[in-house]
């Protein structure tokens, strides 16, 4: 966690300085960081926001390097990606749990990017499938989980 924090800080350093193409490789490393750890983290929350940050700061490093269609692939996969999260059954509940509330605030991402840049036919179906089944049903069957978990 304090390398993939390190990497991002220094990104976040390049970015403020406007220099984009060496925040985009760092970006990149901080990716590749939190895809390697993502199941290894001990708070699942963590890795889900490291992922997903990682993901976000592509797309605002790609918005800033003025190619819209780079940022909204970065959107949308890690909009996809927590969604899969949602149905995979060999990862841990909190790991789902994590997934879920951050799946949230990357439909958000994809509704404000929409709004600022319009929307592609690949947001236009993600967005869709985001409110209708599978996901809608991953969504309730973790509440479900979760709101029994501890009962005996």
């Amino acid at each position: 966690m304090e390398h993939w924090k390190r990497t991002i800080e220094l990104a976040n350093r390049y970015f403020g300085r406007g220099e984009y193409i060496d925040a985009r490789e760092h970006y990149l490393q901080a990716l590749a960081l939190s895809q390697v750890l993502f199941e290894r983290w001990r708070d699942a929350d963590e890795a889900v926001a490291a992922y997903v940050i990682s993901h976000h700061n592509l797309a605002d490093v790609h918005l800033r390097l003025k190619q819209p269609e780079e940022s909204a692939e970065y959107l949308c996969a890690i909009h996809e990606q927590l969604l899969r999260c949602l149905v995979d059954p060999r990862l841990k509940p909190e790991l789902r749990q994590a997934c879920l509330r951050h799946s949230r605030h990357s439909y958000l991402e994809l509704l404000h990017f929409t709004t600022a840049h319009g929307e592609t036919a690949r947001i236009r179906r993600l967005l869709k499938r985001s409110v209708h089944p599978p996901a809608a049903r991953a969504r309730q069957a973790l509440l479900h989980e979760v709101s029994h978990q501890g009962v005996h």
